[in-house]
């Protein structure tokens, strides 16, 4: 029984992990032992406790995934994510990466396995599980990535509280930030050293440009600019009495716990999504094996192209709802390692056939394409450039079309070799026994005979197959209407046989497809458009308490402000830049331009504050309800964030059960209904012509 074999191969598998894990073990311990590491083993005898070190561990692991070809392209992926976190520590980003690798792969070596035992009779489909799997080792590196970056968000508001214990007792900025600084095992304190020797270098305010371009989190930045101005213009009291560098680094600690807070309840939310999204295609060959061996008539369609179609439907869909629920959810504020790095899209632009090739289908600069696609890409918050979004568009076109010519071709061969190995009935039996089944697959074996012999012959009619099978010794005991009765079904399959080649519709509807993959890049790029919509006015409110930090620092103007917004914009990005940009040939008609780029009115308010600011009022004055009504904001803040995640856990929560819906409805429960009547009423109609 098919599920007797999937429990042998489960087992096995199991047994061949183990083993493999002892394997490692023992050539681990083995390579401790020699030669230098045995020697400084023997030096550090004694001065430590008797007990497994993971650090020494993982650094060995490192050393052996650097020389895997394949595994050494994600460790140096990973290692540059990891490089702004632990800033100039080498041996903590090897230790990081050494372990983010290793359980990700713990991960994916069970689930091939399982794979392999569950789908190992379905060759295509178990490569395409394999490429998926593939896939799916950045995704948990990423996922890991994220839960590290939280991490230290967190740390970040242990570490600002000795912050503000070691200010009331140094009274400087510098040496409140040291003293804090001081605990080695927490990863926050390596940023917090990063940001004491920028506050006293020879010119830190280059040095602090060059720390926002690699810091964790805005947070950080926020903080070390806080920092920065503090030092240089000097701390002061607010209209509390207070000091204002312990307020606004109160302030950023008020909006990191909102941060946090919203990332654990997303992590709730999103938990079990994306798991509940892969589900399906494990245990697509299995829910077949059990259909089939309880419902024989259900074989037509799990064997056919019909059921091939639905397989590759649930697929792609799978494929496709694990890709927008990770976008969906998207909680880390680091991006800044993507920024960093040179994609493949850039390295294939360099290639100057593939550059004249590509500038092709760019639409020219002025045109409307271009503006659309350039504002798109500005409402999305995408960090692509439009060339490397049209190589994605073309490489797409060309695997799709690629894709689906290979797939039109397997269901060709499908249709064909289910009519090869079918059992041939008379009718549509419900369920056959053994010894029926072995009889319908001799008549199947001698059919095939004379399928083989008029394979690819035109004009080959019923009787010349009559007369052939009369002088067949196949044949010898057989009546006329025995052999007559099979020739039509030996011609009905010829039939079928020879119309099973790609034909002209189904180009065009592998064109459809590469179509729709061409314009694939501009539908994620709405998708992720529509998302930022719903995080603006968490940037805006996080726009308002940079300001609430600011306003009160003496030597502030506009300009200072417009960079600072700059610095942290996400959404606006686009709009703020061109804003600093113009703000020299004009600071008024700058920021008119800035409210006319943008359309959602709490920026606009923003900036119409900002345009008081320069001509009128005082920066304080213009943005004072700001800071009088600052608890009302951090609460309607909280309940922009509920609405927030309650709309994103809709949104994930249909996109992650799509795949099992069409599962069990459309590979499961509509085939059996449908197919089960379909042979019912045949089977009736069949013994009701032979009483």
């Amino acid at each position: 029984m098919p599920s007797n074999q999937t429990i042998l191969y489960l087992m096995g598998g199991t047994v061949a992990a183990l083993v493999i894990i002892v394997i490692a073990y023992v050539l681990i311990n083995k390579a401790l032992n020699k030669g230098e590491r045995k020697y400084l083993r023997e030096l550090r005898q004694g001065t430590k406790t008797n007990k497994f070190s993971s650090d020494v561990l993982y650094q060995k692991l490192y050393m052996i995934y650097v020389k895997v070809p394949g595994i050494k392209r994600y460790l140096l992926k990973l290692r540059r994510r990891l490089e702004i976190i632990s800033i100039q520590d080498e041996y903590q980003t090897r230790r990081q990466a050494s372990s983010i690798l290793t359980k990700a792969l713990l991960v994916i070596i069970p689930l091939t396995i399982l794979i392999i035992a569950m789908a190992h009779s379905n060759k295509l489909l178990l490569g395409i599980l394999i490429i998926f799997e593939i896939f799916m080792i950045e995704t948990i590196i990423d996922g890991m990535v994220s839960k590290l970056d939280t991490k230290l968000l967190k740390e970040q508001v242990e570490f600002f509280s000795e912050v503000r214990h070691a200010y009331h007792e140094y009274n400087m900025v510098e040496e409140a930030i040291y003293q804090a600084s001081q605990d080695d095992e927490l990863e926050v304190s390596r940023q917090g050293e990063k940001i004491y020797e920028i506050l006293i270098s020879d010119d830190p305010e280059e040095e602090l440009e060059k720390y926002y371009d690699i810091a964790p989190n805005s947070f950080l930045k926020e903080f070390a600019g806080i920092s920065y101005l503090t030092r240089e213009f000097g701390d002061r009291k607010t209209d509390a009495g207070a000091s204002l560098y312990l307020k606004n680094l109160n302030n950023i600690t008020q909006e990191m716990q909102i941060e946090i807070l919203k990332r654990d309840k997303l992590d709730y939310v999103f938990q079990s999504l994306s798991v509940i999204s892969i589900v399906p295609i494990l245990f697509i060959e299995a829910l077949k094996n059990w259909a089939v061996s309880n419902f024989g008539f259900t074989n037509s369609f799990y064997s056919g192209k019909l059921g091939l179609v639905v397989q590759m439907l649930i697929i792609v869909l799978t494929f496709v709802c694990y890709l927008l629920i990770r976008k969906v959810k998207d909680t880390t504020s680091n991006t800044n390692a993507k920024n960093t790095q040179n994609p493949w899209q850039a390295k294939l632009y360099t290639i100057p056939i593939v550059k004249k090739f590509v500038n092709l289908f760019i639409p020219r600069k002025g045109t409307k394409a271009y503006k659309n696609l350039t504002k798109l890409l500005k409402d999305a918050a995408s960090k692509d450039k439009m060339e490397w979004i049209y190589i994605n568009k073309i490489c797409l076109t060309v695997v799709v079309f690629a894709a689906s010519m290979f797939f039109m071709g397997a269901l060709h061969r499908t249709a064909i070799n289910y009519i090869y190995e079918e059992p041939t009935t008379s009718y549509n039996l419900i369920s056959m026994s053994a010894k029926q089944e072995e009889e319908a697959m001799e008549v199947t074996r001698r059919q095939n005979v004379f399928l083989d012999k008029y394979k690819g012959e035109k004009g080959v009619t019923v009787d010349r197959i009559n007369v052939d099978m009369k002088h067949s010794p196949y044949y010898k005991e057989a009546t006329d209407d025995e052999i007559e009765a099979e020739a039509e079904q030996v011609y009905t399959k010829l039939q079928t046989v020879n119309s099973e080649y790609i034909k002209w519709f189904e180009v065009l509807i592998a064109l459809v497809l590469a179509t729709a993959g061409y314009m694939a890049p501009t539908w994620i790029l709405y998708f992720q458009k529509i998302l930022r919509q719903l995080e603006m006015e968490d940037e805006v409110m996080q726009y308002q308490t940079i300001i609430v930090m600011l306003m009160k620092i003496e030597r502030v103007n506009v300009e200072m402000i417009l960079d600072w917004l700059e610095r942290y914009a996400n959404i606006f990005k686009g709009p703020i830049t061109k804003c600093v940009n113009n703000y020299e040939s004009g600071a008024w008609e700058s920021l008119e331009e800035l409210k006319n780029d943008i359309t959602y009115q709490p920026l606009i308010t923003i900036v119409e504050s900002l345009q008081a600011a320069v001509e009128k009022i005082p920066i304080r004055e213009a943005f004072d309800e700001l800071d009088t009504e600052r608890e009302y904001y951090q609460e309607k803040r909280k309940a922009s964030n509920e609405k927030l995640i309650s709309r994103k856990g809709m949104i994930g929560k249909a996109i992650g059960f799509a795949p099992m819906v069409v599962l069990f409805v459309g590979y499961l429960i509509v085939p059996l209904v449908a197919i089960g009547l379909m042979s019912m009423t045949e089977s009736f109609n069949a013994m009701s012509t032979m009483m």
